[in-house]
């Protein structure tokens, strides 16, 4: 049998140690498939955000829909949701809008066939766009948007 450390032996003192070494770290035994103990970690205990960093998310929420539609105000919500009322709220407000948008669409490509639904099709794209870009411009302002024309399925 070897003799091991003890793990929650005295760590010494920093005035004991010689200058210049940083004080040891104690080894404390982990749990078989426990995260790792590092500092600053807590399980289940999500940081709160800043409030330039939540309005950044906020507003990238909205302007998403530029390019990614529905997929990244879906991720915002599930990443940073906990962690922010505000980017909840924003990125619930953003789904909201892009699943209208969607519905509108789809509607407007059916009433192609009628020949409206070219026109249709291109006032559902220009006003969604607009309305991304000015919710972007609000949220990041750190004010609270409610997009006029939109079917609330997540509140």
């Amino acid at each position: 049998m070897t003799d091991s450390p003890d793990p929650f032996a005295e760590v010494p003192a920093p005035e004991q140690l010689p200058a210049g070494d940083p004080p040891p770290m104690p080894s404390y035994p982990t749990t078989p498939g426990a995260p790792p103990i590092s500092y600053g970690y807590q399980p289940g205990v999500v940081a709160p955000m800043t409030p330039a960093d939540e309005r950044l998310w906020a507003m990238l929420a909205h302007l998403s829909e530029l390019v990614f539609s529905i997929i990244a105000p879906i991720i915002i919500l599930l990443t940073f949701g906990r962690r922010s009322r505000f980017v909840e709220d924003q990125a619930k407000e953003a789904l909201n809008f892009q699943i209208t948008v969607l519905i509108a669409a789809i509607v407007s490509a059916v009433l192609i066939i009628v020949i409206i639904g070219f026109f249709l099709l291109a006032a559902v794209a220009v006003i969604s766009v607009v309305f991304s870009i000015i919710a972007g411009i609000k949220s990041y302002n750190g004010e609270l948007y409610r997009y006029p024309i939109t079917i609330r399925f997540l509140t």
